[in-house]
């Protein structure tokens, strides 16, 4: 039996600003872009949240929910530096480590358990005996380190696999952590809503809920090919995840299987031709990521579009070599008869999924 722990930074960059700042303590942060130039938020603190702010909210949106926000620009320098240390708090405990982003991270410590006795000096005196033995233990000694060597919080989830770990961190935040044992996976994912199974994004569920299901109990009376049959090979694991399996490993390197660049403009754009020429600025951008990052073979390219009303559309194509003019073709053909200002335009490309070859590049 695995034991993996997910561990979440809280409002991490937020929480780090706040940290290098007391006088910043108990007032609305948030991290991210100007108003003025369709800036969003990157991140804002708990006091901030009271307010309905959130992540990816536009800027301007959330000063008009909360006046007196304290909005900071973005320093990735400083949080990479950070997420650095982070990582290297948990090394002391396992080299079986999978970066999703600066602010979060899996770990296996199910061949790490027992080896760090020194660890019970961060647990509570009723489980210092043995913190060191148990992927609970253990997780509250990597947060209690992350307090006291960072002046952060971090919420952590526990359990035999990587799903159902990540679904805990999320339980009991800020500056807490849930833990999922194996006796109880059963009936705990009986009532978990299908929105948090891995994969099951806003049309997934919208054809789910078409269906009445909206929690897990309701979908694991379906079998595996009757899944399969409507969602093809997401189906079968979906039949899995509803009932709390999960049989992906915590890997020391994830493939990339796509990449892609966009931009907001400051004005909506409302003519075909100021489209093209932004999209030809894209690809430039996009060429010279690909000839940094991998030479991959390329499978799809697609196009994103987001309009003055915030609906969006992402569109794709399978091609052979990468061109402009395929972008120009996609664009045209989703512009024709729509009248909406477009206010995003993004491009991109997904690579042959049989080619495991290229590993993305570390995080810092």
């Amino acid at each position: 039996m695995r034991k993996i722990i997910h561990i979440d930074m809280d409002c991490f960059y937020a929480a780090v600003e706040v940290r290098d700042n007391p006088a910043l303590r108990g007032q609305a942060v948030a991290v991210g872009g100007l108003a003025n130039q369709r800036g969003v938020l990157c991140a804002c603190n708990y006091e901030a949240r009271k307010f309905g702010l959130h992540a990816a909210m536009p800027t301007a949106r959330a000063i008009v929910l909360c006046p007196s926000l304290i909005l900071l620009p973005v320093n990735m320098e400083k949080y990479r530096q950070v997420s650095q240390a982070l990582h290297k708090i948990f090394r002391q405990y396992t080299d079986i480590i999978e970066p999703l982003s600066l602010d979060e991270a899996y770990l296996d410590v199910t061949h790490s358990l027992g080896r760090h006795e020194s660890a019970a000096a961060g647990c509570h005196e009723s489980a210092a005996a043995g913190c060191h033995e148990s992927a609970t233990g253990l997780a509250q000694v990597i947060r209690h380190a992350i307090q006291q060597q960072q002046g952060l919080t971090a919420s952590a989830g526990v359990a035999p696999n990587k799903f159902l770990a990540k679904v805990a961190s999320d339980w009991n935040k800020p500056d807490g952590q849930f833990v999922i044992p194996p006796q109880k996976i059963a009936v705990f994912v009986q009532s978990l809503a299908v929105e948090k199974l891995p994969g099951v994004g806003k049309v997934t569920a919208s054809k789910l809920h078409a269906k009445g299901i909206r929690y897990c109990q309701q979908l694991q009376p379906y079998t595996q090919q009757q899944l399969a049959d409507e969602f093809g090979k997401f189906g079968v694991r979906l039949y899995d995840y509803c009932r709390g399996i999960d049989h992906r490993d915590v890997q020391l390197s994830r493939i990339r299987k796509s990449l892609s660049v966009e931009t907001t403009f400051l004005q909506d754009l409302t003519q075909l031709a100021e489209c093209e020429q932004q999209l030809e600025q894209l690809y430039d951008s996009l060429v010279h990521r690909l000839e940094k990052h991998t030479n991959k073979p390329i499978h799809k390219q697609f196009i994103k579009l987001k309009f003055s009303d915030f609906s969006q559309i992402t569109r794709e194509c399978v091609v052979q070599n990468l061109s402009l003019e395929t972008f120009v073709i996609l664009l045209r053909r989703y512009l024709v008869g729509e009248h909406k200002a477009i206010r995003l335009l993004g491009i991109g490309v997904r690579f042959c999924e049989e080619d495991a070859s290229f590993v993305q590049q570390t995080l810092w």
